[in-house]
């Protein structure tokens, strides 16, 4: 990594819709819930709060609509001190995410509309890349945008010295353009993302050192494995290593992996060692997990430099 010692992340702006309740309605049913909240949310947006509230500067490059959920958009990453100057607003709605979480186990299903997310062009990312080249050492990016701004990004990453951590969730409906992963320096899929993706079964700790495997045979420097409440697996090339998770009762696991990814990327982005990184990123997961909502749950540096102390 380089100096400049920031993150820019490249991706989804979404508005959360999240009801709470238990237990969920099935087909047909009418349940009355617990809990409403509207929130800051989307893929991208979330991992840049978790940078940002990690301790690393960072820039969020993506698209709002002109709508009225714009505004809370712009306004929630800009109140967490994320440079917003590479967010476009483009015609139309701004994205949204439907969101109904179990009380009961924490579990959720989401309803995803793109919307603005889906108007980002490769032009207009590379374009902001470029502009801020000299104040970041690395990217972020999941799956909530275009392929083609994949693409972008992943060609043009080695050429800006600005390598590409991918979060490749959702888990792709089809499969992505292998040129891709020689642009990505480090992949972290979840069990069921790096399944799909590589067509290995990820049920354990070997299956998920295969499936790493698979992403490196393919170019990517090194693969995270995450596996939930069993912790993850670390895909090096001379190494494999499984990392017990840390036990903590959940109330919502939603935005956990962008908890994970943000405190990585900031922590990879200050120069810090990869399993320290790693270290940190599944403590601000399990931090996560018991807040509920997806922005309110991203811990801060200092939540998880306490959290780590504890369990030293």
């Amino acid at each position: 990594m380089s100096g400049a010692g920031g993150v820019a992340v490249v991706g989804s702006i979404n508005v959360d819709l999240t009801a709470f309740v238990s237990p969920p309605p099935r087909p047909g049913e009418t349940v009355v819930g617990d809990r409403f909240s509207m929130v800051l949310g989307g893929k991208g947006a979330n991992q840049a709060l978790a940078a940002a509230r990690a301790g690393s500067p960072t820039v969020m490059i993506g698209a709002v609509g002109d709508d009225a959920f714009a505004e809370l958009a712009r306004t929630g990453l800009a109140e967490a001190g994320v440079d917003i100057s590479g967010v476009l607003t483009v015609d139309g709605p701004t994205g949204v995410a439907h969101i109904r979480v179990d009380t009961a186990s924490a579990q959720n299903d989401i309803v995803l509309l793109g919307n603005a997310n889906d108007r980002l062009t490769g032009d207009a990312v590379e374009q902001a890349l470029r502009a801020v080249r000299d104040r970041v050492s690395v990217v972020l990016m999941q799956l909530e945008t275009s392929v083609e701004v994949l693409q972008r990004v992943a060609a043009l990453g080695p050429e800006l010295g600005l390598p590409l951590i991918l979060d490749p969730g959702p888990a792709p409906a089809a499969p992505l353009p292998e040129e891709i992963w020689a642009g990505v320096r480090l992949t972290k899929p979840n069990e069921h993302e790096a399944s799909t993706i590589t067509g290995i079964s990820v049920r354990d700790a070997d299956s998920a050192g295969q499936a790493g495997r698979w992403f490196l045979d393919r170019g990517v420097g090194t693969a995270v494995i995450t596996l939930g409440e069993r912790g993850a697996v670390l895909v090096e090339a001379d190494e494999v290593t499984a990392l017990p998770a840390y036990r903590v009762k959940a109330v919502d696991t939603t935005a956990a992996g962008d908890a994970f990814t943000g405190a990585l990327g900031a922590a990879l982005s200050q120069g810090g060692p990869l399993s320290e990184a790693v270290r940190r990123g599944m403590a601000a997961a399990a931090l996560a997990v018991t807040v509920r909502g997806a922005s309110p749950s991203l811990p801060t540096a200092a939540a998880v430099d306490q959290f780590l102390r504890d369990r030293a």
